[in-house]
C-alpha cells in the first residue's frame, strides 16, 4: 500500500509568502450568478482569476530564475521534477547555517534532497520572515558535486537572504538543479524510500511557479 503526503502550503487571497512581494489577489472573472445569463436554467459555472507574482506559496525555481540563458519552466524535463527518488535530511534545529556536514553519509546522486528544518511551523506568522535556516555555499557545492537531481527546503529561502550574491541559488541553478522552497510536512516523511513530485505549469520565459509538491511513501 502507498501513501500520498502533501508537502505544499495552500495559496490564499491576501497571504504574504515573502516580505516585499505582493500578496495574491484571488477573485471572480465570471461569478456563478453572472454566468446564469449564458447557460440554461440551473446551469452555472465559475471562472476564477488570480493576480500574483511567481514566488507565491510553495514554488519551484528553474535555472531561468537566476540565469537569463538558463532553462525556463517550459524547458524542464518531467524526469527532473516528477517521480524522483527522495532523501530527507534532518537539519540541526539549533543552527541556522546548514553546511555539508548535515549531509554526511548521504549519496545525493539522482535524488530529490529535501532539507527538514521545521521552519514551516512559523508559516503565516511574522517569525517566518526573520532568522530562517538556509544552506551554505559549501553545502550547495556538495550537492552539485554529488549529482543531486533537485533540492528542497521548508524555509523562507534556501539562501541566507543577507547574502545578496545568493550562492546556493547560483550554484544549484547553474548546474540545472531545480530548487523548491516553502515546503511543509517534511516531518511526515521517512529518511529514504519515498518518491517526490513537484511539477509547475509549463510557461515559456518564466523561471518560477507554485507547485503541488507531494511524496509517495510506503504506508
Amino acid at each position: 500500500m502507498k501513501k500520498l503526503i502533501d508537502l505544499s502550503h495552500t495559496i490564499e487571497h491576501g497571504m504574504i509568502t515573502y516580505k516585499g512581494l505582493p500578496a495574491p489577489v484571488i477573485c471572480d472573472f465570471l461569478s456563478r450568478e453572472a454566468s446564469q445569463a449564458h447557460y440554461a436554467e440551473g446551469t452555472t459555472f465559475h471562472i476564477g482569476k488570480i493576480e500574483m507574482v511567481a514566488n507565491t506559496g510553495t514554488y519551484l525555481d528553474s535555472p531561468f530564475h537566476r540565469y537569463a540563458g538558463g532553462k525556463d519552466l517550459s524547458q524542464l524535463a518531467l524526469e527532473s521534477l516528477a517521480d524522483l527518488d527522495g532523501a530527507l535530511v534532518q537539519a540541526d534545529p539549533d543552527r541556522r547555517a546548514i553546511g555539508p556536514e548535515a549531509f554526511a553519509g548521504l549519496d545525493p546522486a539522482g535524488k530529490a534532497v529535501l532539507v527538514h528544518t521545521g521552519w514551516a511551523r512559523h508559516w503565516r506568522t511574522d517569525q517566518y520572515f526573520e532568522g530562517h535556516p538556509f544552506l551554505t555555499a559549501d553545502a550547495a557545492a556538495f550537492l552539485k558535486k554529488g549529482g543531486a537531481a533537485l533540492v528542497g527546503i521548508d524555509s523562507l529561502n534556501i539562501d541566507d537572504t543577507a547574502d545578496r550574491s545568493r550562492p546556493v541559488h547560483s550554484t544549484l541553478l547553474g548546474a540545472e538543479i531545480p530548487i523548491v522552497e516553502h515546503l511543509r510536512g517534511l516531518e511526515l516523511l521517512p529518511l529514504a524510500g519515498f518518491r517526490f513530485h513537484a511539477v509547475p505549469v509549463k510557461v515559456k520565459d518564466f523561471g518560477t511557479w507554485p507547485v503541488r509538491a507531494y511524496a509517495l511513501t510506503e504506508r
